[in-house]
């Protein structure tokens, strides 16, 4: 069963709230070591706050969630004026991570991906808490309680000041398959660390992701737990 969490909307909004929740989070060192901050009802309520803090972002499934900064819990955000006044978006810029015409070439990737593979991808660039928070479930119609089209992966890009992993992911259950907790794992890593983001820019670090996660997504076996070495040509990607 799909639902949106707290916590990933939020960071949507970043942040988390508490509403309902992933169905198999996956659960960080820092979590780990914090297990008072995140209990059981806090995993069911990660993603209908807003895809926050850290993560995640839209409904059901698995959630990759960076360790955030000393901080004890974000307010879920539920800011639908936040939202484009175009419908249909795949990547949103609440705060510009993107040029446009960066932007505008990964929303027509990511519809091509969606045409040809039946995955949807999304993208949420933030900077909490100016995120549309719960509001984005709504437009892009992911996470929602007895939905069962679950093969969706949102991407909640938030930097929150330099002090943690900008690349935090939703990841419906219909996904897990193709991509496993330990693909997610370190496509973060790869990508999305201060150090990464630092030396080549935090549009490359979407960028890249973004393509990896359609050269998987595209490949003959539709499957991957290693990140692609290799940059995938626009051909490979649907143009």
């Amino acid at each position: 069963m799909a639902r949106l969490s707290s916590y990933a909307l939020a960071a949507l909004s970043v942040a988390a709230a508490s509403v309902n929740g992933f169905s198999t989070p996956v659960v960080t060192q820092h979590k780990q070591q914090n297990s008072a901050l995140y209990s059981t009802s806090d995993r069911r309520n990660f993603i209908s706050g807003t895809m926050g803090v850290a993560a995640a972002s839209v409904a059901a499934g698995v959630v990759v969630s960076s360790p955030m900064p000393a901080m004890a819990r974000l307010e879920a955000v539920n800011r639908p004026d936040l939202l484009p006044s175009e419908s249909g978006l795949n990547v949103i810029q609440v705060e510009k991570f993107l040029t446009s015409g960066q932007a505008r070439r990964m929303n027509d990737l990511l519809a091509n991906l969606e045409r040809d593979t039946g995955y949807r991808v999304r993208v949420l660039c933030q900077s909490y808490p100016n995120t549309p928070g719960l509001a984005i479930r709504d437009y892009w119609d992911l996470g929602k309680e007895g939905q069962k089209d679950d093969k969706y992966i949102v991407l909640v890009v938030d930097q929150f000041g330099g002090k943690g992993n900008a690349l935090n992911f939703n990841v419906g259950e219909g996904v897990k398959f193709a991509l496993p907790n330990v693909f997610w794992t370190r496509l973060q890593g790869k990508y999305g660390s201060t150090f990464y983001v630092k030396e080549n820019g935090i549009d490359l670090s979407i960028q890249n992701a973004i393509e990896a996660i359609a050269t998987c997504l595209r490949s003959e076996e539709q499957y991957c737990v290693n990140v692609p070495e290799a940059m995938p040509s626009m051909k490979s990607l649907g143009f």
